[in-house]
């Protein structure tokens, strides 16, 4: 316990010291944010703020927790995500060489026993065994997790706000995972590595959160996304429960809903997937009238409700767990739907408007 209040104060105390020197490399090196008509910020950036993230987090790491196997994965993972999200602020990278890099940072944590061997079934029976599946489903899951966050960071503070929520529940549904069923190997690295990010984070978050000074670039935001993937499958993918592989999901809902709603819009808008927009979460709320600090505050509480619901499924009986699951998936398609973020909102009624229009003209 000793060793991890050392950790998580080492990881505060570099945060907050690397971060502005970190800023000052980044505008050396070019690595900045220009504003346009679909960023917020009015100002140029400094970015790569993933850089003092990343090196509180292996400062604390090295110097207070043994290197077992699945921590040296995500350190080496870790790295991998990180160094493709470097070059992305420096130099900008294509969507196919950054994804490729995605991949690569995946496929690294697999040789060290971090990757998901089965899905179990919500309907009962035995858990199925993926087999040869194992490895493109770990790969699926780290890179949609790493895009979800990356995608999300639209705002100061968002994203790292959301990955510490997620980390912190994480490390408390691991908890109570391991003082109900016994550790399993990786389960009790998954708490200390989740709270020592969350603590780099809050270091960070000191020159973040509005009005920042720097952004996490997607060196940060990919890290971010990517460690936290990593850490819900060394936490719970070994769980002997349908809701062990509900509860990741359910603690990072906001980004993974985020580009699951944006994929949803830009094909019912018959746009490409990959086209950017100003629909999203954060898009929404500012436009409905809520300032940046209080959209970033009210999608913090919702990520908050969010964690506190896996952890009561955790602590419920499956039967109440799936009723649990199924009124917060009923009440977050609505909330979505009436703010917009679906996009089915603004179709429905830019048809309407159509039809209304070919009435008139015909009259």
């Amino acid at each position: 316990m000793q060793s991890l209040l050392a950790a998580v104060a080492i990881a505060v105390g570099m945060g907050l010291a690397l971060t502005p020197v970190v800023r000052r490399w980044a505008f050396k090196c070019g690595a900045v944010d220009r504003p346009n008509h679909r960023k917020v910020h009015r100002r140029t950036m400094p970015r790569m703020g993933g850089m003092a993230i990343y090196l509180s987090f292996l400062a604390a790491v090295l110097l207070t927790r043994e290197i077992t196997p699945q921590v040296a994965g995500l350190l080496a993972g870790g790295s991998l995500i990180l160094l493709f999200g470097i070059l992305d602020d420096t130099r900008g990278l294509s969507p196919r060489i950054k994804l490729a890099g995605q991949v690569a940072a995946a496929l690294a944590v697999i040789p060290f026993g971090i990757k998901v061997e089965f899905l179990t079934n919500p309907f009962g029976g035995e858990m199925i065994d993926l087999g040869l599946l194992a490895i493109p489903m770990t790969v699926l899951w780290l890179v949609s997790v790493t895009n979800a966050v990356n995608l999300i960071d639209g705002l100061d503070g968002l994203a790292g706000g959301i990955s510490s929520i997620a980390a912190l529940t994480l490390a408390a549904v691991v908890w109570i995972d391991i003082s109900d069923n016994g550790a399993s190997p990786g389960q009790w690295d998954a708490v200390a590595l989740a709270l020592i990010l969350t603590a780099a984070v809050i270091g960070f978050l000191r020159y973040n959160f509005y009005p920042a000074r720097i952004f996490l670039g997607d060196s940060g935001s990919m890290f971010l996304g990517f460690s936290v993937a990593v850490l819900a499958v060394m936490g719970l993918a070994k769980g002997a429960t349908f809701i062990s592989v509900v509860v990741p999901m359910v603690v990072l809902g906001i980004p993974i809903l985020d580009t699951f709603f944006a994929i949803v819009r830009r094909w019912s808008g018959r746009r490409p997937i990959f086209s950017p927009d100003k629909e999203h979460l954060h898009h929404r709320l500012m436009d409905l009238g809520l300032s940046h600090r209080q959209t970033v505050l009210s999608i913090y509480a919702v990520n908050l409700v969010l964690g506190l619901s896996a952890i009561v499924m955790t602590l419920s009986t499956p039967r109440q767990a799936v009723l649990l699951l199924l009124l917060l998936s009923t009440l977050v398609l609505l909330l979505a739907n009436k703010i917009g973020v679906t996009g089915l909102k603004s179709r429905t009624s830019y048809l309407t408007h159509k039809n209304t229009s070919q009435r008139s003209s015909r009259l």
